[in-house]
């Protein structure tokens, strides 16, 4: 069995700052480019931002967190004058990357000053090696100062010139009470035949497989053909048993609210923003994965607009509302801090500020899965694609 993280690992690998726990990088490639910086010009009135669902702070969000506040980007506009036109257009990193490519290919933009992708999958070192984001202009953000070092050199952007993390995160499983009793485990999830037809799992490989990998007993960090196969059997096993329901982006949270789905993998903020009583999450027993998101300025994006933003929100104290709100962890030093102010009771939502317990089942991916061809030539066929 693949040993847990103990915090004191997680401490010598950086991955710990100061009361509010962060992780870092877990992406695929080394290296990493980008376009040319693009900084000169002006500052726009209009900021385009896209992101996954669920992901950000909205009034019902704050209020649930006991935050009384604007939202984040209601005071961003206030003031900077920038208008934000939010998309919750990311689906699924394949998917948006899908998408966007042919335009990004001819160098033409696509209509976003700001994209998020995730550091547990392939797409971000696609953008990022192909030439296709833009160089950040760090003169306008400097709050990116407040960086916590466990993300301050990831391998896909050493000095980060490219890209500033979102949010991290982590791998678990949800559950609808109404439906099921408690679901903790992947074998459970996968063969338990009261779940038949209603269970979802992600179409990222390294969020599933890695859960998976964990039920093996295989260490997702170190992976090798025969424990890659190993996990790519449960999955087709379970697909060809009729047990999965379909592969998910970000779309499996309504079903699982609307009892569609008895159980799912879920990322664990999604679940907090969800806010339905009856759907429960947690790690499960053999551990969970960490990711982090990502913010970068793909080409036709405004770099002085796309920077101002990221200014803002590395602001210790918007960046504690932005988490509280949305669920999830942020990288912006003292933030727990600045939550307390917010709310004293801040330091109990275990989802943006885990417990030592729960920093101690959490793994990372190896970088190398997701650069390997034909585990993603083996991980399409199991979708049927």
């Amino acid at each position: 069995m693949n040993p847990r993280l103990t915090r004191n690992e997680l401490l010598r690998r950086g991955a710990a700052g100061g009361a509010l726990l962060a992780f870092p990088s877990l992406l695929a490639a080394c290296g990493g480019g980008g376009g040319d910086s693009g900084s000169g010009g002006e500052v726009n009135d209009v900021l385009n931002f896209g992101n996954w669902p669920f992901y950000i702070d909205t009034p019902a969000s704050l209020k649930a967190a006991g935050v009384t506040a604007p939202t984040t980007l209601a005071q961003f506009t206030t003031k900077t004058g920038i208008k934000v036109n939010y998309y919750e257009d990311i689906n699924s990193n394949s998917e948006y990357f899908a998408t966007v490519q042919g335009r990004l290919r001819n160098g033409d933009g696509i209509g976003r000053d700001i994209i998020v992708s995730t550091d547990n999958d392939r797409y971000l070192s696609e953008y990022l090696n192909n030439d296709w984001a833009l160089k950040l202009d760090k003169d306008l953000i400097p709050n990116i100062a407040n960086l916590i070092h466990a993300q301050a050199s990831p391998p896909f952007d050493p000095n980060r010139e490219y890209t500033l993390p979102w949010f991290s995160g982590m791998d678990g499983i949800a559950w609808n009470e109404k439906i099921t009793g408690p679901v903790t485990t992947v074998t459970q999830l996968l063969t338990d035949p009261k779940l038949k037809g209603r269970v979802g799992v992600w179409n990222s490989m390294g969020d599933t497989l890695g859960l998976i990998m964990l039920e093996n007993g295989d260490d997702p960090a170190k992976v090798t053909d025969e424990s890659f196969d190993r996990a790519i059997a449960v999955v087709q096993k379970a697909q060809d048993a009729g047990q999965i329901r379909k592969f998910y982006g970000n779309d499996y949270a309504q079903p699982l609210a609307k009892g569609d789905l008895a159980a799912s993998m879920a990322w664990s903020g999604d679940i907090f923003l969800l806010a339905d009583p009856n759907v429960k999450w947690g790690i499960a027993k053999t551990g969970g994965i960490l990711f982090t998101d990502n913010m970068l300025i793909p080409l036709g994006g405004s770099v002085p607009t796309a920077s101002t933003f990221m200014n803002f929100v590395y602001d210790p104290t918007i960046a504690a509302q932005l988490a509280l709100g949305a669920g999830y962890i942020s990288s912006v030093a003292g933030v727990k801090e600045e939550a307390a102010k917010l709310n004293a009771d801040a330091a109990d939502n275990t989802l943006v500020f885990p417990t030592d317990e729960m920093l101690g089942q959490l793994h990372q991916n190896d970088p190398t899965m997701f650069s390997n061809p034909e585990y993603e030539k083996k991980w399409l066929a199991v979708q049927g694609k």
